[in-house]
C-alpha cells in the first residue's frame, strides 16, 4: 500500500499539548469538577491520590488540555520543509493549520501522518477545532467515513502489521532503525513543566519539530526508501 502513496502528497506532524491551565486551583468550578470526575476514573486502583496530584496529565486529553504547538513537515523530491505553528493562543494555531489543510491538503491523494496519529493527534486536533469554533477541513472531518477513505496514516499502526496487542514508542522505532532519536533533549511527559514552569515554548517547538523529521524518516524506512540527509532538512 505504501507504494501506491506519493511522498510529496503526506503531510507529516505532531502536536504538544498541556492542560488549559498551569495548575489545578485555577480550573473555573464546573471543569474542575468534571476532572474531579475524570480523576477519580485514572486513579482508580489508587484511589487515595487527589485529583490535583493528576492534573499534570490533563493535557493528553481534548477536553481538559490546549494544543500549543504543531509542526509539520512536507517532502520534495529529497527534500524536507518542516515548518512550525506555535502560540500561547491555540486558536491562532488551529486557524493556520485549518487553512494550511483547506489550501493544500484537500485533493483526494492527499494524506496526514503522525505517530499514534490514529489515537491521538488527529482526534485531537480535530476536537479543539470544534472548541475554538473552526470549520473542520475536509481532511479531518471523518465522521461516516468508511477505513479506506479515512486518509490518516500512523507510524505505530503500519508498525503493528495486525498486531493490536501494544504501544511502540516513537523512540523505540527509530533506535531500531538507526535514525536519530527526537528525545535528546525533553520528552512528552516534560513538556508540561517546561511550558507552564519555564515558560520556553521554542525548546517545546524544537521538540516537536524533531519529532516530525523521525516521524518522516521513519515513514521513509517503512518504503524502503533512504532517509533525509541532514543538509536537505529545512526549518521555514
Amino acid at each position: 500500500m505504501l507504494d501506491n502513496i506519493k511522498n510529496n502528497s503526506v503531510l507529516f506532524l505532531d502536536i504538544e499539548t498541556v492542560p488549559q491551565y498551569r495548575q489545578y486551583e485555577e480550573l473555573p468550578k464546573n471543569l474542575k469538577l468534571c476532572w474531579d470526575h475524570k480523576a477519580l476514573l485514572l486513579a482508580r486502583n489508587e484511589p487515595e491520590i487527589a485529583p490535583e496530584k493528576l492534573y499534570e496529565r490533563a493535557g493528553i486529553y481534548a477536553e481538559f488540555g490546549k494544543i500549543v504547538c504543531i509542526s509539520v513537515g512536507y517532502l520534495n523530491n529529497q527534500q524536507l520543509r518542516i515548518k512550525s505553528f506555535a502560540s500561547h493562543d491555540e486558536a491562532t494555531i488551529l486557524n493556520e493549520l485549518a487553512e494550511l489543510l483547506h489550501k493544500s491538503y484537500n485533493k483526494h491523494d492527499s494524506m496526514l501522518c503522525a505517530h499514534n496519529g490514529k489515537e491521538f493527534d488527529f482526534p485531537y486536533i480535530a476536537r479543539r477545532m470544534l472548541v475554538n469554533g473552526i470549520k473542520l477541513p475536509a481532511i479531518l472531518d471523518i465522521s461516516g467515513c468508511k477505513p479506506w477513505e479515512v486518509k490518516h496514516l500512523d507510524t505505530m499502526d503500519l508498525w503493528k502489521f495486525g498486531d493490536h496487542k501494544n504501544y511502540t514508542s516513537l523512540s523505540l522505532l527509530t533506535t531500531i532503525f538507526g535514525i536519530q532519536t527526537p528525545k535528546d533533549d525533553i520528552e512528552g511527559s516534560e513538556v508540561y513543566s517546561v511550558y507552564w514552569h519555564d515558560n520556553d515554548l521554542e525548546r517545546i517547538v524544537t521538540y516537536c519539530q524533531k519529532d516530525v523529521i523521525a516521524i518522516v524518516q521513519l515513514f521513509l524506512r517503512y518504503k524502503g526508501e533512504s532517509i533525509i540527509p541532514e543538509e536537505e532538512i529545512t526549518i521555514v
